[in-house]
């Protein structure tokens, strides 16, 4: 890798500058492209149109540049230009009379092209070729793509254009289909940060892994913005580039603060969290790239999980591990996507501070089986005559103390009712005794809470619907867990039945999945066995169906029997519809 300059004053040059590649052999990342320019030139098989496309600072220019040298060095066409001969230093100092560089951005009329299409028909002065190119083709007017057709489709030999443009969608597809088009990808961070660490070696500078990470990640894939950074972070550091100061410099959150919020979810400690928050925003921190940061963070996580091989070695790798023990993969998936719309909805809080906790506390408030969004059942209230409101309420439910010597109807889930019936006129209710008790009607269906114990009781010892419960399991996976009815559990032997409705189910890779997650859960020795027999009627999907009927007709019962209830369709002349009503935990 050679520098762009070689004496005294090179040092003074932006490292952008002052390490261009002038070489197709110093050209980083852009391999597919090389590859394909240079055996076109050892072939001989030129093309009079080039349009190469990517987005900033991933080397258009630079290469067109070096292919110019490639045309005109005064030793051949060849894929190896000299670099020493006066074609090819000319062409570096930009001095070439035969290589002209237009800028569409400032030159977008139709009279800028036509002058230069019709100098194209002059012999080139002194070299073998004579260059157009064109940066930001993109920008040029419709006229000025229209002049340029007939030169593009029957050019001189002596001509080569080369285009170069950030959004080729703009492009005209007559002009396209003119050209041999070449793209050119963004640079992944890893070589980012490898050329970083070869430029600063040589430029006797000291930096920290770390930071040239946090360098190459800033830089989105371009490597012109990765040096003007390093640049910069090398003022910023007298010198030398530490992790610490680049995170400062770059306005970036410290992994550590970030693993301190995934602590605190994991202990569902929101006063922790809060403090955290507060901490960040004391540091003057960007809570729209604290929440980019956390979800970078998060995918990470996410493929530690899933895919451990994809995930590079990093000096806090202890502490990646210790919250991947922590989270199970649907707590970061939910995580993730949390992070994602409180960065979009940000704007929109009263203030950038409220909206990140209402983040962070989102995340606190439905992670997966927490206290919090748990359904769980909550003693149903009757309607107080204290309150001087008659009004029925969403999260209202009754209870119905026994006053008989019968069983009294257990407590139901709460229920959530439709909006009663528009009434025009107001009918005054008479009040009603303060702490009516009210009295329950036979239960039409088995209570819920009776229905779980006595569906979750298998004959053998596992209580299956728990433990398909407890399972990490996903996808279709968890779909066969849920079909699959336990005939016997005996020590390690365990037999587990799927219907032939769903049969289906039985591929190798969901069974291996089910096993290998028993087997994680009650150890290696474990042996399972899944046959086809007749329709299960104890699977766990079948025992939540039957859960979730029973709450519903406890619901049902439940309002129907208010006497409140009774008197406002009495005195309406109304009727209830019962399949407006739902048992409130459960989605429409």
């Amino acid at each position: 890798m050679t520098d762009l300059l070689g004496d005294a004053a090179s040092p003074a040059l932006a490292l952008a500058r002052k390490w261009r590649p002038r070489v197709f052999a110093d050209l980083k990342g852009q391999e597919h492209v090389v590859q394909a320019l240079s055996n076109a030139l050892t072939q001989g098989r030129l093309h009079h149109a080039y349009l190469l496309t990517g987005t900033r600072g991933v080397g258009k220019t630079t290469l067109a540049r070096i292919l110019a040298k490639c045309l005109n060095c005064e030793t051949g066409v060849t894929s190896t230009p000299c670099g020493v001969c006066s074609a090819c230093t000319q062409i570096d100092a930009g001095r070439f009379v035969d290589l002209l560089e237009l800028d569409a951005a400032s030159n977008t009329g139709v009279d800028n092209m036509r002058e230069v299409l019709d100098n194209a028909q002059y012999a080139p002065t002194v070299g073998r070729y004579k260059v157009y190119i064109i940066d930001e083709v993109h920008m040029l007017s419709k006229p000025a793509f229209n002049s340029m057709l007939k030169t593009l489709e029957e050019p001189p030999a002596h001509v080569k254009f080369i285009l170069a443009t950030t959004d080729p969608q703009k492009i005209p597809v007559t002009v396209l289909s003119r050209c041999l088009q070449f793209n050119l990808k963004p640079m992944p961070p890893a070589l980012v940060a490898q050329h970083l660490g070869e430029v600063l070696a040589q430029e006797n500078v000291d930096a920290e892994p770390a930071a040239l990470n946090l360098l190459a990640r800033a830089a989105a894939g371009s490597m012109r913005d990765a040096l003007s950074l390093t640049d910069q972070a090398i003022a910023y550091g007298s010198g030398r580039i530490e992790a610490a100061a680049v995170e400062t410099m770059l306005g970036t959150v410290r992994r550590d603060y970030l693993f301190d919020l995934l602590d605190a979810l994991a202990a569902r400690n929101g006063d922790d969290l809060l403090e955290q928050a507060r901490t960040l925003a004391e540091r003057g921190i960007a809570f729209d790239a604290a929440l980019q940061d956390l979800g970078s963070l998060l995918t990470q996580l996410a493929l530690l999980l899933h895919a451990p091989r994809a995930i590079e070695a990093s000096a806090d790798a202890e502490r990646m591990q210790a919250a991947a023990e922590q989270l199970d993969v649907e707590t970061v998936q939910l995580y993730y996507q949390i992070a994602l719309n409180g960065r979009r909805d940000l704007p929109y809080a009263p203030d950038e501070f409220s909206g990140f906790c209402m983040t962070l506390l989102r995340m606190l408030a439905f992670v997966p089986g927490s206290q919090n969004s748990a359904p769980g059942s909550i003693p149903l209230r009757g309607a107080s005559a204290r309150s001087g409101s008659r009004s029925l309420r969403a999260e209202s439910a009754l209870t119905a103390p026994a006053r008989r010597a019968e069983p009294a109807l257990p407590a139901a889930a709460p229920v959530a009712v439709v909006p009663p019936v528009p009434v025009p006129v107001p009918v005054p209710v008479p009040a009603a005794a303060p702490d009516a008790e009210l009295v329950a009607p036979e239960p039409a269906a088995p209570p819920a809470a009776e229905l779980v114990a006595r569906e979750s009781t298998p004959h053998a010892a596992w209580d299956w619907l728990t433990v398909v419960g407890e399972l990490r399991l996903g996808g279709m996976a968890k779909m066969l867990a849920d079909h699959c009815e336990l005939v016997s559990q005996a020590g390690d032997a365990v037999t587990l039945r799927v219907g032939e409705a769903h049969k289906h189910l039985l591929d190798l890779a969901y069974q291996d999945k089910l096993i290998a997650a028993l087997r994680d859960k009650y150890g290696a020795t474990l042996v399972v066995t899944i046959e086809i027999g007749a329709a299960a009627d104890k699977t766990p999907q079948q025992v939540r169906t039957r859960i979730k009927q029973a709450r519903q007709a406890e619901a049902v019962v439940a309002i129907e029997s208010d006497p409140f209830v009774r008197e406002l369709v009495d005195q309406l002349g109304g009727q209830l519809d019962a399949t407006s009503i739902q048992p409130l935990g459960e989605n429409p």
